[in-house]
């Protein structure tokens, strides 16, 4: 039980640390992590059940995990090599993408949830 513990406490440090690093690196996830403080106080100041608010705080932070996985791609790709290549590129753009739709997402979220 110790071990697990132990192995706890290391997994919790080190995702710390890349977000630390993620936030002092990434202008993106510095942007997202200030939208989804907007929105979070958005949905506890509207009127919303506490359905709609787990939807929209769920959903923002799952953007942010967007982001960060965005940005160990392409870190990942940029360390292996920094010569310009279409699967490189092609890799990069797929996460990037990976994050756009998850914003999409938060947004067709808060129009339904606004509007119905």
């Amino acid at each position: 039980m110790i071990t697990f513990f132990a192995r706890l406490k290391l997994r919790i440090l080190w995702s710390w640390q890349g977000c630390v690093s993620t936030w002092k690196l990434e202008y993106s996830f510095r942007s997202w992590v200030w939208a989804n403080l907007v929105s979070a106080v958005l949905a506890f100041v509207l009127p919303l059940t506490p359905s709609e608010r787990a939807i929209i705080l769920a959903l923002g932070l799952l953007v942010l995990a967007a982001e960060l996985l965005n940005t160990a791609i392409e870190d990942a790709v940029d360390y292996i090599s920094t010569e310009d290549h279409p699967l490189a590129k092609r890799a990069k753009d797929a996460a990037s993408a990976g994050v756009a739709v998850t914003a999409v997402a938060v947004g067709v979220a808060w129009c339904v949830i606004l509007i119905g």
